[in-house]
């Protein structure tokens, strides 16, 4: 009979909580270099305590990869059962339970927080994490953290200078879209000509079409001269105005997948190489993040793999 619980240690022989806590962290991080850089520990004692647990468990946690580890069956096992206990622990752990955290400031463009980012972070709110949201353009929102008014924020850009550290959190897909009333007029459209957009409305969120602009430039190869018909300062105002058949313009895939699947929305063109942009988790450099600051920061990275 193997004497072990059913946790997989020896009979006998609790879990380290130490060692639990910097799996959870290289689980989470997917590199054993990033979990020791948030542990504010060295690689090599990360690396050390993986081991002495994988000992005690008689089963390998991690496979190396060439950047990074990815979790075996054993680990999402463990880490599937020990995630919320340890981070209630931590909570209990860092502060005073008796006074209320302080808040999570987090920042971003409106559209991904109100489509993508708030309904993952949903349950922490529900379960006691304070949250503050502000919207606005990348390059302010980085300044704002590096001035320390946000503890995380999430960029259309990669961060310039040393101060912040940024992590990829998703691409984005940009595609051409109309009411499909707009795309019988139009007619066929290829990436080689783009004169049947010619006079059609376009609708963009800023004076200057920064999307339109680019999406012109790297499909249609040329500069586009156009004015705008409709500003609207958000993304959703002008995938509603595209719907309600205003014009033409482009949007994030994911900002317009549900109207695309109806047919509210049609794609003019699917070309092979569509414009795609990275977006960006932001955090300052060797600023320690409180524990609810890393559970949003660890809830956004880990549903974005699914988006």
């Amino acid at each position: 009979m193997d004497p072990r619980n059913s946790d997989g240690s020896a009979a006998g022989r609790p879990l380290d909580l130490t060692q639990l806590r910097t799996f959870l962290a290289v689980y989470r991080a997917g590199s054993l270099t990033e979990a020791a850089r948030r542990l504010g520990l060295a690689q090599p004692t990360v690396t050390g305590q993986i081991r002495a647990l994988e000992q005690q468990l008689d089963h390998q946690l991690f496979e190396r990869l060439p950047r990074g580890v990815a979790p075996t069956a054993v680990a999402n096992d463990l880490a599937a059962r020990i995630s919320a206990p340890m981070d209630q622990l931590a909570l209990v752990a860092e502060r005073d339970a008796t006074a209320p955290a302080k808040p999570v400031h987090l920042g971003g463009p409106a559209e991904l927080l109100a489509v993508r980012v708030l309904p993952a972070l949903a349950p922490l709110v529900a379960h006691g994490v304070r949250l503050r949201v502000s919207t606005g353009l990348a390059e302010e929102l980085l300044d704002g953290l590096r001035a320390r008014r946000f503890d995380l924020v999430l960029s259309a850009v990669r961060p310039r200078g040393r101060s912040v550290v940024a992590t990829p959190l998703m691409d984005e897909e940009f595609v051409l879209v109309s009411a499909p009333t707009w795309s019988v007029r139009i007619g066929p459209l290829s990436a080689d000509d783009s004169t049947p957009l010619e006079g059609v409305p376009l609708i963009t969120y800023a004076e200057d079409l920064p999307i339109l602009r680019r999406y012109w430039r790297h499909v249609f190869r040329h500069r586009l001269t156009g004015v705008a018909a409709l500003v609207v300062p958000d993304l959703r105002g002008v995938l509603a105005a595209a719907v309600a058949g205003a014009g033409v313009t482009v949007l994030p895939r994911y900002l317009c997948a549900d109207e695309l699947r109806t047919g509210a929305l049609v794609p003019l063109l699917e070309p092979e190489e569509p414009p795609i942009n990275t977006g960006f988790i932001a955090e300052r450099v060797n600023s320690v993040l409180s524990p609810e600051a890393t559970r949003v920061r660890d809830t956004i990275l880990r549903t974005a793999r699914s988006w």
